[in-house]
């Protein structure tokens, strides 16, 4: 009886351990992270079980939006606030990405960056907790279907004090932390609007934090989306990789504000791929109208041209002469007769590209 109990014991402790190796094999990094969640410095930040995101979420009742990374839920903390949660897809990588996110975001506060309220993390099911945004994400709001948002219209004057909060809060990014963090994921996507139409980044998925007296920073890979991705991030024959990348990304973006279209046509051959950078460039050269539908006065078209000269600076294929974000913000908030139109950008994109 008691031989039979004890290979009984050591088969179940046998099978147990290999389970575990397989188990580690396969998630190397999850007990890493979770000892990475347990520093002091994020204690600042709640975090939620699983069964509590069900709750605030009401069962992830009202689904707000869904992507590749998984599905964003409306919900409410007992407090009565409303938060959007995020929930990840399950075996979503090894949490390098949600790493980054808590780790960047929870160093920030600025009126312009979203604020994380808390994070789930449970093995494989991993949520992150924002203050919700009732205006949704600014690609929604700057195509020709979605020109008017409830009995407002989204006109100059509205997307110009936008492109000046992004920039605020990319200046605070690179410059106002104690820490300088990289975006490298700007977009419209990632620009949310509050009630006020107030901007403010999220989705820190692909963040680099590093110190404020590094110049360059060292990655591994491209990361970003196509057609906003900087050409050194790309390809390391342009130039270092540093805070002007997300310039370049910021200024791709206010293009396509200006335009309320895509920059760039995927579909079409790479002689005529990025299709409003150059008319628009031209146009300015000639010294044209900016036949846009958003111009309706003087005041917009000052505006319009003001945004658009300082993206072209911000496009430049060599990040050594793109201007830097609080130049941006200078330029931005100046007289647009003081600006000087940059060079001529060599028109490059990833999406072609060998």
């Amino acid at each position: 009886m008691g031989l039979a109990l004890a290979v009984t014991a050591t088969l179940v402790l046998v099978i147990v351990t290999l389970y575990y190796k397989k188990w580690k094999k396969q998630n190397p990094n999850l007990p890493l992270v979770d000892a990475f969640f347990e520093s002091h410095y994020l204690l600042q930040i709640k975090r939620y079980s699983y069964s509590d995101m069900k709750k605030v979420t009401n069962s992830f009742k009202n689904k707000l939006g869904q992507g590749g990374f998984g599905s964003v839920y409306k919900g409410q903390l007992q407090d009565g606030r409303h938060v959007a949660v995020k929930i990840l897809s399950e075996f979503n990588g090894d949490g390098q990405e949600f790493i980054n996110e808590v780790a960047s975001m929870s160093r920030t506060s600025h009126v312009n960056i979203v604020s994380l309220l808390g994070f789930c993390f449970e093995g494989y099911k991993r949520a992150l907790v924002y203050e919700f945004m009732s205006n949704g994400s600014l690609e929604k709001l700057i195509y020709e279907d979605n020109a008017v948002i409830g009995d407002r219209q989204l006109d100059c004057q509205t997307l110009y004090d936008i492109a000046i909060g992004v920039a605020r809060g990319l200046e605070y990014l690179h410059k106002g932390c104690n820490t300088r963090i990289l975006h490298f994921d700007i977009k419209p996507h990632n620009i949310l609007l509050d009630e006020n139409f107030c901007p403010k980044i999220s989705d820190f998925g692909l963040a680099k934090v590093c110190t404020r007296k590094e110049s360059m920073v060292s990655i591994f890979g491209a990361r970003g989306t196509a057609g906003y991705i900087a050409p050194e991030v790309f390809s390391r024959s342009f130039g270092v990789v540093s805070h002007k990348s997300d310039v370049y990304s910021y200024g791709m973006m206010v293009l396509e504000m200006v335009g309320r279209r895509k920059n760039i046509k995927l579909e079409v051959d790479a002689s005529s791929e990025i299709y409003f950078p150059r008319w628009i460039y031209n146009q300015l050269v000639s010294n044209q109208e900016l036949d846009l539908q958003n111009i309706r006065n003087e005041c917009d078209n000052e505006m319009v041209r003001k945004m658009t000269i300082v993206s072209l600076w911000c496009i430049q294929t060599n990040p050594s002469t793109r201007p830097s974000i609080s130049k941006v913000v200078e330029m931005l908030e100046g007289r647009e007769e003081l600006l000087q139109l940059p060079p001529k950008p060599y028109w490059f994109s990833p999406s072609t590209s060998p």
